[in-house]
């Protein structure tokens, strides 16, 4: 069982930054994969980056070049940077672990992007 924590969304104007963080408590952060998702308001879940446990990232189209993600496991934590934020990037952005077809999810944390 992993317990999932987002934090780090807000408000930003376009153009800005914002970093979420993903805490994982209850189990081996680093044999997990881990993963952010988004969801704007009427449309579907989307992944936008993923990281594997020794560190291979993975990006959607529309957040390459944009976004970083990575993780410290002497922390337990994955992050998402996020820069040269649009208005498009406003959703509720999800962290999950997986492993296997096992997977957990936080509650989500709010970012809006004002142009």
């Amino acid at each position: 069982q992993v317990q999932i924590v987002e934090s780090g969304g807000g408000l930003v104007q376009a153009g800005g930054s914002l970093r979420l963080s993903c805490a994982a408590s209850g189990s081996i952060f680093s044999i997990y994969h881990m993963r952010w998702s988004r969801q704007a308001p009427g449309k579907q879940r989307e992944l936008v980056a993923a990281i594997t446990p020794g560190g291979s990232t993975d990006y959607a189209d529309s957040v390459k070049g944009r976004f970083t993600i990575s993780r410290d496991s002497a922390k337990n934590t994955a992050y998402l940077q996020m820069n040269s934020l649009k208005p498009e990037d406003t959703a509720v952005y999800y962290c999950n672990a997986m492993l296997g077809a096992v997977g957990y999810w936080g509650q989500g944390t709010q970012v809006t992007v004002s142009s």
